[in-house]
Order: structure tokens, then C-alpha cells, then sequence
């Protein structure tokens, strides 16, 4: 760069920001003194506007961001007058501002020995950081709180919730109940007290074909796009479930689409148009799913189906769940609206929501559920199934080629699966607690897990069967409860020629269930027990299902903290009176696989009704 204060670029085909220490420098020589350069630009009105770069005389390079690189071009820009002054160190320059807002000049001045030469920039008060020093409070050390700073308010650790659940029943029978929870977004919906159960005087299967056809379209919305694309406004998402004993149509949306949200919930239950269309694929999809059941490697929820049907006889909780194929066809528009009619009532309804006010969705229900007319006209004079769950075992086996089960290009080992379960009780029942801590030490699982305790590595099927007996492939205890019975099973698989030794491996431990209790493992089971509760209970979807269901059955709920000293305060006595009560009763079975060496049901049952377990010994001449 010449004397006359021309700044040339060097390299202009690097931008400037990717040279930190290197560049064209800048001289300021008295008065009238000029900088020119066709993107970097003079002194805050550089044409790229994204940084600038001085040297003054005896200084080092000082750069400075201002805003975004725009190339172009702009004549030379004059600098004020300017006199040579002391050395510019960086400590003296103000700091460079973060703002992408464009920059105002201020004049470059450098002062007269002693005075500092400042450069300015104009872009409010928060141009230049201001850096705490450590003389505004010298005497205050950091473990005492600084003086005028607001007490800080820490979440508290007793475990209780601050938010009680608040129920409100309308005068058409319809409860609405609500728990309040921190966030933006919140989930709502209706369970309804319906399912498979109820499904004795209907053909089997309609749950099933409710839950394909829930969110499709209705009398305000006239496809499923328009309904997803109303929920998006909001941010919201949509899924119906249904069980033995209950359907449940849920949202999570932002809270303040809170009425958007209810009114379309009550169009979706209440007012389904059932088009053909909707149907044929309803139908495609049951048939697809079907098919999956009866393919994937994974047997569980078909046995779990299996041990129902075994358990309950061709009533309540043991009606097919899936619909049967043999009913697809059948089921059509006016069959699901006699059992619409008889079973969508507002009396069998609750209206949940979690992160909700809960005058707000009083006054939504108000508006969009109270003395709605559904699609199915008035149905007042049908009549509801309250048929009691009757127990009595059995046994159901499906004898099926297991050989080419697979989850991927290799296949797995042949398996052979048993389920045994015994009767429990109900969840309104005081002993549901006991059979909960039970269920949760006897835990189990696959023959490989990566976890600890945590994963149920202490538990007695894992101690006791897995460990020992490494041909096992599988031993999980389950504990299926309903409003009026309940069901604990064990579900265990090997190789079907040791399927003999597994069954009494099974029936082996449910005997020692009715035995002593260690208090270590007693004490395992209730804290892992409440702290799955508690875990479970941090998300809000799952918050809700607790809420609604509870409230389906009891009218109000129970709070976390009441279930976990319910849980702390089961003894080994309770665990031995629950369990001896259960033993008392027929087994069901369901059993799936190559069958050739499983024990007769008649073995089973006598084995359960021994003191160690052991399955009677038979004698072949010829093996």
C-alpha cells in the first residue's frame, strides 16, 4: 500500500472472513487521508458490510465484523483528519459487535499524547459487551447470594405431585378429568368402555375394525388428510387403541388448540361416516394384520391371545381380541352402528387431558360433547353386556412349523412356546398391589440382556432358570389385570425336544412362589416396581391412559405417590397369601410349536397341585 492511502486487495478470491490474521492493511497519514478497496471498503462502511480491518501507524492489524458479505464494488471513502498518536492496543478497542443489523460511521480520531485513539460504532446500547470486574461486589464470596437477585425457587424431592387429578361429571353421565402438567403441549381423548369383551351378542372382531377405522373421515371433515392436516396447525399428532376392556382415541397438540382439538375428537367418536371406501381398506388392512400375527418370529401377542382364550372360555376377557378371518366380510356399516349405539355412550365415556386447565375442558366438553346427537341415531334402549369374567382354565395349542421363523436372512432356532398362567384378581381389588410386586420378582426375559438389575438380572426366572438352564431360550413372567379378574402367566420356550423339562422348569416355579420369601429380593421387587412407576409416569401420554382409565373404572385416581407406599408396604406374608390363593386354581395353557413332547394338560395341572412341582413319570417302552 502506497503512501497515499490507497488499500489494494491481495487475494480476491479468498473471502474475507477465511484470513483471520493475514489481509491488505490500512495507514492513516494526516489530514485527508484515504481508503479504498473495492470489497473490504473503508473504515464501518465497507461495501461487504462484514468486517473491517485498520492499521494504524506502529499498530497491529485490528478486524472488526459488522455484518453479512455481500461482493460488489464502491468508490473510496474518506477518512476524517487524523493525527499520529501512541499505540492502539486491542484492550482498547471497543468489543466487535454481534449484531447483523447495518452499522452507522463515527468519526476515527487519534488524540494527542496521552489520549488513546477510540473508534465508534453506533448500534444501540448493547454494541459494546460490558465485562464484570471483581470489584462491584469484592466482599461477597461465591457461596453466598448476591444482593437484589431474586430468590431462587428449586424443585422440590418428596416424590408428590403438586397437581391433583380434578374429575367433573356433565349431565348427560360424561366425566371429564383432567391433570395438569408444565408444557406447552398437551394430550386429550376419550376412552370409552368398550373392547373385545363386550363383543358376546355381536360378531367378533368390531373393536378390531373401530381401531382401522378411527380418524377417517366424518360429517365435518371429509377425508383422514383434512383431520391430520387440521392436528398440524397444531402441531399435533392422533392414535386410537383398543384392548379387551377399552378404546381409546388420543391427541397431543399444542394447548392452545385445546378447542380445535376436543371438537374434532367429538367429531371422530361421534359422527364416523363409514364410507364403503373406508371399509374395503379397513378390511385389506385387518387381513394384512392377520397375516403378520401368524408370521413374525415374535409369537408373544398370539399367545397372550392363546392363554385368554384357554383362561376364559368363550366369555368376556377370553373373546377373540383380532378379528377372526372368517368375519371380515360380515362386518359392515350396520353392524358396527347397532354396536356404536349400544356401547358409545356418554355415561361409558371419559374425557382425559393432561396439560390442560381444567375449566378449560369443562367448558370445551360443554361446547362440543354435551347433547351431541351421534351418527347412529338414539339408542337408548340397547342393552349393555355385564357379563362377569368366569374363570376356567384350559389349555389351546397350535401345532405350526416353526422351522423358518426369522428376523432377518439367517434363521432362528427352532422354538417351542408355552404360556402357563394361573387366575389372579382384578385392579379394584386390594391384592392387585402383591401381584404386582410378585409378578415383578419373578421378572425374566431373553436368554441375553445388556443390562443389570435394572433389566431384571436378579429376578427369580433369570437367577433361577436362565442361568442355569442355558438351552432355555426364554422365561418372562406377565400379569394381565382387568375391572373383574386377572391372569399371571409365564411364558417360556426352547428346543422342542426338551419341551418336557421346560414345562416342569415352569410349573417348578410357580410352586416356590407360595414359598418363603427373601427380604432382599422383596425389597428389589418393590423399589424396581416404583421406580418403573415413577419413570413410566414422566411422559405424558402415559400420564393420560392412567388418568382415563382410572377414571373409567373408579371415578377418580390414585395419585404415584399413593400407589409406591401401597407398594412399600407389601410384606413377604402378603406375597405367600396371594400366591397360595392362586395355586389353588386350574392352569390354562396355550402352547405353540412342534407339541410332539408337550405333557398333557391333566400333568400339568397335577404338577401345580404338588408340593415341589415335578410333572408325574411316564414310562415308554419305545422312545
Amino acid at each position: 500500500m502506497g503512501r497515499g492511502g490507497l488499500v489494494r486487495r491481495a487475494r480476491a478470491a479468498r473471502p474475507p472472513w477465511s484470513r483471520m490474521g493475514s489481509g491488505p492493511k490500512a495507514s492513516v497519514h494526516g489530514p485527508g487521508s484515504w481508503v479504498r478497496s473495492a470489497e473490504l471498503g473503508g473504515f464501518q462502511t465497507s461495501p461487504s458490510r462484514r468486517w473491517v480491518r485498520l492499521r494504524v501507524s506502529g499498530c497491529r492489524q485490528v478486524r472488526y465484523r459488522t455484518g453479512p458479505y455481500r461482493p460488489h464494488s464502491q468508490p473510496a471513502v474518506p477518512l476524517p483528519s487524523a493525527a499520529r498518536g501512541p499505540a492502539l492496543r486491542r484492550s482498547e478497542m471497543p468489543e466487535s459487535p454481534v449484531s447483523r443489523l447495518p452499522c452507522t460511521p463515527l468519526p476515527l480520531t487519534v488524540g494527542p499524547d496521552p489520549a488513546p485513539l477510540s473508534v465508534g460504532c453506533r448500534l444501540g446500547p448493547a454494541a459494546c459487551r460490558q465485562f464484570s470486574s471483581s470489584g462491584t461486589y469484592p466482599s461477597i464470596p461465591l457461596s453466598s447470594p448476591l444482593p437484589g437477585v431474586p430468590k431462587p425457587v428449586f424443585a422440590t424431592t418428596d416424590g408428590q405431585e403438586k397437581f391433583e387429578t380434578k374429575v367433573t361429571t356433565l349431565d348427560s353421565g360424561l366425566r371429564v378429568a383432567s391433570q395438569n402438567k408444565f408444557g406447552q403441549f398437551c394430550t386429550v381423548g376419550i376412552l370409552i368402555n368398550s373392547g373385545s369383551r363386550y363383543e358376546a351378542k355381536y360378531l367378533s372382531g368390531i373393536a378390531h375394525f373401530l381401531e382401522k377405522l378411527a380418524f377417517s373421515s366424518t360429517a365435518r371433515f371429509g377425508s383422514k388428510d383434512e383431520i391430520l392436516l387440521t392436528l398440524e396447525e397444531h402441531g399435533g399428532i392422533c392414535d386410537c387403541q383398543t384392548s379387551r376392556d377399552t378404546t381409546m382415541y388420543a391427541v397431543s397438540a399444542d394447548a392452545r388448540g385445546l378447542d380445535t382439538v376436543v371438537g374434532l375428537l367429538a367429531d371422530v367418536v361421534l359422527q364416523p361416516r363409514l364410507t364403503d371406501e373406508e371399509l374395503d381398506m379397513t378390511r385389506m388392512a385387518v387381513q394384512f394384520e392377520l397375516e403378520d400375527l401368524n408370521m413374525r418370529p415374535d409369537p408373544e401377542p398370539l399367545l397372550t391371545e392363546m392363554v385368554h382364550e384357554a383362561a376364559f372360555r368363550e366369555n368376556t376377557v377370553g373373546l377373540h381380541r383380532f378379528c377372526p378371518s372368517e368375519n371380515i366380510a360380515k362386518i359392515d356399516r350396520q353392524v358396527l352402528h347397532a354396536y356404536l349405539g349400544a356401547y358409545y355412550r356418554p355415561e361409558r365415556m371419559v374425557l382425559a387431558g393432561v396439560g390442560v386447565e381444567h375449566e378449560r375442558l369443562v367448558q370445551c366438553a360443554h361446547r362440543h360433547l354435551l347433547g351431541a346427537r351421534p351418527a347412529w341415531g338414539d339408542a337408548g334402549g340397547a342393552e349393555v353386556d355385564r357379563s362377569v369374567a368366569q374363570y376356567t382354565g384350559g389349555i389351546v395349542k397350535l401345532e405350526r412349523d416353526m422351522s423358518s421363523a426369522s428376523l432377518g436372512p439367517r434363521l432362528m432356532p427352532e422354538l417351542t412356546h408355552v404360556m402357563v398362567g394361573l387366575e389372579s384378581c382384578s385392579f379394584l381389588e386390594d391384592d392387585f398391589i402383591p401381584f404386582a410386586v410378585l409378578n415383578m420378582m419373578m421378572g425374566g426375559g431373553g436368554s441375553f440382556s445388556a443390562g443389570g438389575p435394572g433389566k431384571g438380572m436378579f429376578t427369580r426366572l433369570y437367577l433361577n432358570v436362565l442361568n442355569r438352564h442355558h438351552w432355555m431360550y426364554n422365561a418372562t413372567s406377565y400379569h394381565h389385570s382387568y375391572e373383574d379378574t386377572g391372569l399371571l402367566c409365564i411364558h417360556a420356550s426352547a428346543d422342542p425336544r426338551q419341551v418336557r423339562e421346560m414345562v416342569e422348569i415352569v410349573t417348578k416355579e410357580f410352586i416356590l412362589m407360595g414359598g418363603a420369601v427373601d427380604e432382599a429380593e422383596l425389597a428389589r421387587a418393590k423399589t424396581q416396581l416404583s421406580s418403573m412407576l415413577m419413570m413410566n409416569l414422566e411422559a405424558r401420554p402415559v400420564i393420560f391412559e392412567d388418568v382415563g382409565r382410572q377414571v373409567l373404572a373408579t371415578h377418580s385416581r390414585k395419585l404415584p405417590h399413593e400407589l409406591c407406599s401401597l407398594i412399600s408396604h407389601v410384606t413377604a406374608d402378603d406375597i405367600q397369601r396371594v400366591a397360595s390363593k392362586m395355586l389353588r386354581g386350574k392352569p390354562a395353557v396355550a402352547a405353540l410349536g412342534d407339541l410332539s413332547d408337550l405333557p398333557p394338560y391333566e400333568h400339568i395341572q397335577e404338577a401345580l397341585s404338588s408340593r415341589d412341582g415335578r410333572l408325574p413319570r411316564t414310562y415308554r417302552l419305545f422312545r
